[in-house]
């Protein structure tokens, strides 16, 4: 729009100036170096516009030019050099890598929300748990000092304290529902005589009920009575990627309400802590110490995407966590007090490995498992499975390996019939099984 002012300006100001002219003069005359009839104003008019667009079109190209030489000779912007002032002010962050600041670091997705935040909002869900369980002492049970001829021939100095010992054990939980269920780890309520929990902010100890309680997945729900809880939300594990932040909250060596922070290093990983087999777990490098063992794990948006379980004591940055992908199949169970009751075989196993395969006489190509040990009375027993057998499908199914045999059998449910295929000594064996529920 000011373009076409100035044009009308031009056109406006020379229009008259060769009126003027082709009105004074008779005959011709020149201007700009154009020869012009009287009267012939128009054609004039035309010819020093475009010779005067030239020339603007110039002057404002040199003006540029000369203003940027300007600029860099005094070490400022065009802007400056053109009209005096001074730039507008452009506010640049640094990142603030304070200890204080550690939260604002982390990446945060969509809906998500800073650590502090998150601790904020959940930590009044997460709670401490007690368990007292009795314990023996060794000595005094020894039938030695209970045999009447010790005690004759040395009297009675030996006196033992036969009353009951116990010993409390510390772990957390958190509440999944308003009206008082607990989620935590089963390792730390088993065997527990009595169970208390101290909520997040009080002082005194609330007796807690076992509702239900599931010794392979090491889950357990408890239950206090009362309302209006506040609780925490789970999650999608299967969601989570490898690399995602995760928060852990928990008493480890009683210290209550911990908050620890990390990413999520692994998932499915299987470990064997004494005589527990986990599966499906995820490894994450948040601290998680003794005492931690039931708390929540949490994602950047605050849900629970799994139960801290387990710690590596000979390595660093090593936790194992079970998600709730895993809660989620057994919950409503544990809740209501049902036993879970899952599909059983019966049979001791190891993979097929080329030890293995030397020993029993099988071709590279095998792959299985063998029959270690037949539980007597199950599924395989009755089945005619024998020691050294080599289970290598069930329904058609080839088996990889151990859990591989275990993941088969359960998704399968108790009264099944299932067919096994069995090498035994080179022939191809074919079995009926109608599986059993694990005691």
């Amino acid at each position: 729009m000011g373009r076409s002012v100035i044009i009308q300006g031009i056109l406006s100001f020379f229009d008259k100036k060769v009126k003027q002219l082709s009105l004074s003069f008779h005959g011709t005359f020149t201007f700009l170096g154009y020869n012009y009839e009287q009267g012939d104003y128009q054609k004039g008019v035309e010819i020093i516009v475009k010779k005067f667009t030239k020339i603007l079109i110039l002057f404002v190209i040199a003006f540029v030019l000369g203003g940027a030489f300007v600029a860099d000779q005094q070490g400022t912007s065009l802007w400056a050099a053109f009209t005096g002032k001074e730039d507008p002010q452009v506010v640049q962050v640094e990142a603030d890598t304070s200890p204080d600041a550690v939260t604002a670091s982390l990446p945060l997705a969509q809906g998500a929300m800073t650590v502090a935040d998150i601790v904020e909002k959940a930590s009044p869900a997460v709670v401490n748990v007690k368990a007292k369980v009795q314990v023996t002492v060794s000595i005094a049970d020894n039938p030695f000092f209970n045999d009447p001829f010790f005690r004759q021939f040395f009297g009675h100095q030996f006196q033992f304290d036969n009353s009951p010992r116990y010993e409390t054990g510390i772990g957390t939980g958190f509440l999944i529902t308003k009206d008082g269920y607990i989620l935590t780890n089963q390792h730390v309520v088993e065997n527990a005589v009595s169970v208390t929990v101290q909520l997040n902010g009080k002082t005194e100890e609330v007796p807690a009920k076992v509702v239900g309680q599931d010794r392979e997945l090491d889950l357990a729900v408890l239950k206090i009575e009362g309302d209006n809880y506040p609780v925490l939300t789970l999650g999608d594990s299967d969601k989570m990627r490898v690399g995602e932040w995760v928060i852990a909250i928990g008493q480890p060596y009683g210290l209550d309400h911990t908050v620890t922070t990390g990413v999520i290093s692994a998932t499915g990983r299987p470990i064997t802590i004494e005589d527990r087999n986990y599966k499906n777990l995820i490894q994450t490098d948040a601290a998680i110490n003794p005492g931690n063992s039931g708390g929540p794990l949490l994602n950047l948006r605050g849900e629970v995407i799994a139960i801290n379980t387990a710690v590596n004591a000979q390595a660093q940055g090593i936790g194992f966590a079970i998600p709730t992908s895993t809660v989620s199949e057994v919950l409503k169970d544990l809740i209501s007090g049902n036993k879970i009751v899952r599909p059983f075989l019966g049979i001791s196993m190891s993979d097929i490995n080329d030890e293995v395969r030397a020993e029993v006489g099988l071709s590279s190509d095998i792959q299985g498992v063998l029959v270690v040990d037949v539980v007597s009375g199950s599924a395989a027993a009755q089945a005619g499975v024998v020691r050294m057998d080599v289970i290598t499908a069930i329904d058609g199914t080839k088996i990889k390996s151990g859990t591989h045999l275990q993941e088969t059998v359960s998704k399968h449910k108790v009264g099944d019939k299932i067919t096994l295929e069995i090498i035994r000594q080179g022939n191809l064996v074919t079995l009926p099984a109608t599986l059993q529920a694990k005691p």
